[in-house]
């Protein structure tokens, strides 16, 4: 397996990945309280391009250290497409099933084709995905290795501090899932709408923790985008299926 290590010769200082790890917590409010739908995408899409810049000039990584390598992508298509297969094998059996279909009864997929084709095509891959892979696959675990890099396996404590942002990253978005998704319905409204924000929490640090895998693996992002990608839109659209089949 394949992994880039910075070089324990660069000075790594600390208020740089203190910059990355604020800017990620105001563009996440921003993101899920402050700014219009339509302004969802090229704000992500900035902030990807904006953490990038500072972990590849003021944090002196290079692309292959962010797993952003022209020559890994391959690589990383052949895994995040096997991966993928599953995948979609799984959504398939999972909504073929009835008692694992409810699990698809999500208020979200109740839209009409047009923005259904939009969330799926455009705001999963450039407004949701490609921001978090850059983030918590790319950008933070380099700059948590380039700081570890005296410390035993830091590969490995670089992906874990990696995934438990990553997992705190998702306390907003999961805050009002238990009022779109039908399946939590069975709890007090409180305990209900805590129990689905830890799981939403722990889930996503423990995929978190695969996506690293499958980034380390291929030594490339596209690893990690492709399975992402495919397990949101797929999502959405074996949602929508369910609710309009």
């Amino acid at each position: 397996m394949a992994v880039s290590t910075p070089s324990p010769t660069r000075e790594y200082k600390l208020w740089v990945l203190l910059v990355v790890v604020g800017t990620l917590i105001i563009s996440n409010v921003v993101a899920n309280r402050v700014i219009p739908s339509w302004a969802y995408v090229p704000w992500n899409c900035t902030m990807a391009l904006l953490i990038t810049v500072v972990a590849l000039r003021m944090d002196h990584h290079s692309l292959d250290d962010l797993g952003m390598a022209r020559r890994k992508i391959p690589a990383g298509l052949r895994l995040g497409g096997a991966f993928s297969g599953i995948l979609l094998a799984g959504y398939v059996v999972g909504v073929l099933l009835p008692w694992t279909r409810e699990l698809f009864q999500d208020d979200r997929a109740d839209v009409g084709v047009a923005p259904l084709l939009q969330r799926i095509f455009i705001a999963v891959p450039l407004g949701t995905v490609l921001l978090e892979e850059v983030a918590f696959r790319g950008v933070l675990p380099a700059m948590f290795k380039g700081r570890l890099a005296n410390r035993a396996r830091p590969h490995l404590i670089a992906d874990m501090c990696s995934a438990v942002l990553f997992g705190l990253w998702h306390i907003l978005p999961s805050w009002n899932l238990n009022e779109t998704n039908s399946s939590f319905a069975f709890l007090p409204d409180p305990l209900e709408q805590a129990l689905v924000i830890t799981g939403g929490v722990l889930g996503t640090a423990a995929v978190g923790m695969f996506f690293s895998w499958m980034r380390n693996r291929s030594d490339s992002l596209a690893a990690p985008i492709l399975l992402h990608t495919t397990s949101n839109s797929a999502g959405y659209l074996f949602a929508w299926a369910v609710q309009n089949w």
